[in-house]
């Protein structure tokens, strides 16, 4: 079994996976913003979002910003999942668009 030597931290998204992807990093830095001991996260997001609004069609990440936003999502997707156990149908409906959406950006961030 070969391993790569290098891997690759371009990315290709659809307009609503930036869509998503921006607003989680957005909500995430208004979360963090007041914090002093987080100010590398926060120049991390906020690097993550200049990227997404650029109008380019693959978005290149460093290492360390995929590595944060992989961790932030993956949080997120155990948190809704949590919630739409415990959720009745109505709100878990809601619950359960958001969780396909995350977990498709993961699967796109993990290949």
């Amino acid at each position: 079994m070969k391993r790569k030597l290098f891997k690759s931290y371009e990315f290709e998204f659809d307009s609503n996976q930036k869509k998503v992807i921006t607003s989680f990093a957005k909500q995430s830095l208004k979360q963090m913003s007041g914090d002093d001991r987080l100010t590398r996260e926060v120049k991390t997001f906020e690097s993550i979002v200049q990227k997404l609004e650029s109008s380019s069609a693959k978005i290149k990440f460093t290492k360390d910003e995929k590595t944060k936003l992989t961790f932030q999502l993956k949080e997120n997707v155990k948190h809704l999942k949590k919630k739409m156990d415990e959720a009745w149908f109505l709100t878990r409906w809601f619950y359960k668009n958001m969780y396909t959406q995350y977990k498709n950006i993961l699967q796109t961030l993990e290949e």
